[in-house]
């Protein structure tokens, strides 16, 4: 018998203003994400932390901002058990977490001009790419970790045509 997660009103809101941010509504989906985080604050449920921030990072095209935000879900991960991420998704690990998590940061640092501190998240982000999930979602991962070295190798600080900000923009 498989168990049905239990509502999570928070995390359907995140996800909400996510989309928002996907069709292109970054204003208002960065106000509706800066809102819910007023009200997680910086103690709140680990999941709420690093999937609100990994979100709203993607919604700046200012990388230095979008750090910060990298950098708070990232944080929130290190204190995220596989037990809470699974009482929303039943198929989550937190491992599968950190490769995107290190190649966000990789990228803005890069684009930053700090090349050596993105080629050591460039190089978590592989280390850990083997805990990612086959699919698309896998795929996508293990591309942008590869587009990301190859930027950081070039000493490339432009943003990448994938960035979810700049397709969000185009």
């Amino acid at each position: 018998m498989t168990t049905t997660p239990a509502a999570d009103p928070t995390m359907d809101a995140i996800t909400t203003a996510a989309t928002l941010g996907r069709q292109g509504d970054l204003a208002r989906a960065r106000g509706e994400l800066l809102a819910i985080w007023d009200g997680i604050g910086v103690l709140g449920d680990p999941l709420h932390r690093c999937v609100l921030a990994h979100h709203l990072a993607d919604l700046y095209t200012d990388p230095a901002v979008a750090l910060i935000w990298d950098v708070r879900a990232l944080d929130a991960a290190e204190a995220l058990s596989d037990r809470r991420a699974q009482e929303h998704d039943a198929s989550l690990q937190v491992a599968g977490f950190y490769p995107s998590l290190h190649v966000n940061i990789a990228d803005n640092l890069r684009r930053l001009g700090a090349f050596t501190a993105a080629a050591e998240h460039i190089g978590k982000a592989e280390e850990r790419a083997t805990a990612l999930p086959g699919g698309p979602y896998g795929d996508m991962i293990h591309t942008a970790i590869q587009g990301v070295g190859e930027a950081i190798t070039a000493l490339d600080t432009a943003p990448r045509p994938s960035s979810p900000t700049v397709s969000a923009t185009a």
